[in-house]
């Protein structure tokens, strides 16, 4: 129970609710070569997002080419959910080249790739990033390599992980963010 003692301790229980922003994470109890494996993760897949937005955005020639470039007046979503060919191809082809969809598309990217990387808003950037990733996973059915899971699963699982076990805390502005008033106010915010 919350602020009980336990029989023979001498200080009261730390309290357990997940929205205490003063509790330590499971990450700054880790070992200190663990907590920078998991903020380089962190980091490394919030870089993924961000350089997809990059790429959309100005058409860098990876997977975008300069003239189908955001900047140039291009669809960020006509390519991709035009070719959606599985059981949801109906539902993404309608939202190929959208307005909306492209807006809210890449502010998603831009907003998820930046969260991971500066280790900010982990909650926000888990619950968005997880989303669109399902998403995407949904639009690629059926599966050609495994017939049950592909990476965005895996990416999902992992964001929802980094931002359960506090992950932001290092190699991030995590544990700066959290003593923000507005964060102290609005837990969702961590």
């Amino acid at each position: 129970m919350k602020g009980t003692m336990e029989r023979g301790a001498t200080t009261p229980l730390p309290p357990s609710s997940s929205t205490d922003v003063a509790t330590p994470s499971l990450a700054a109890r880790a070992s200190t070569a663990t907590q920078v494996v998991l903020g380089v993760l962190r980091i490394a897949l919030g870089f993924y997002f961000l350089w997809a937005f990059l790429d959309k955005t100005f058409g860098l020639g990876f997977a975008t080419p300069a003239e189908r470039a955001w900047v140039e007046g291009a669809s960020p979503t006509t390519g991709y959910l035009s070719g959606v060919e599985g059981p949801f191809a109906g539902l993404f082809n309608g939202m190929a080249g959208a307005a909306w969809a492209d807006w809210l598309f890449m502010i998603g990217l831009l907003g998820i790739g930046l969260a991971l990387i500066l280790g900010i808003g982990m909650r926000i950037a888990a619950v968005s990033g997880a989303l669109l990733l399902v998403f995407m996973f949904l639009a690629s059915l059926p599966l050609t390599t495994n017939p049950i899971i592909d990476s965005h699963i895996t990416e999902a699982i992992t964001i929802i992980a980094l931002a359960m076990i506090g992950a932001g805390d290092t190699l991030g502005l995590g544990k700066q963010w959290k003593k923000l008033p507005i964060v102290q106010k609005n837990p969702w915010l961590v």
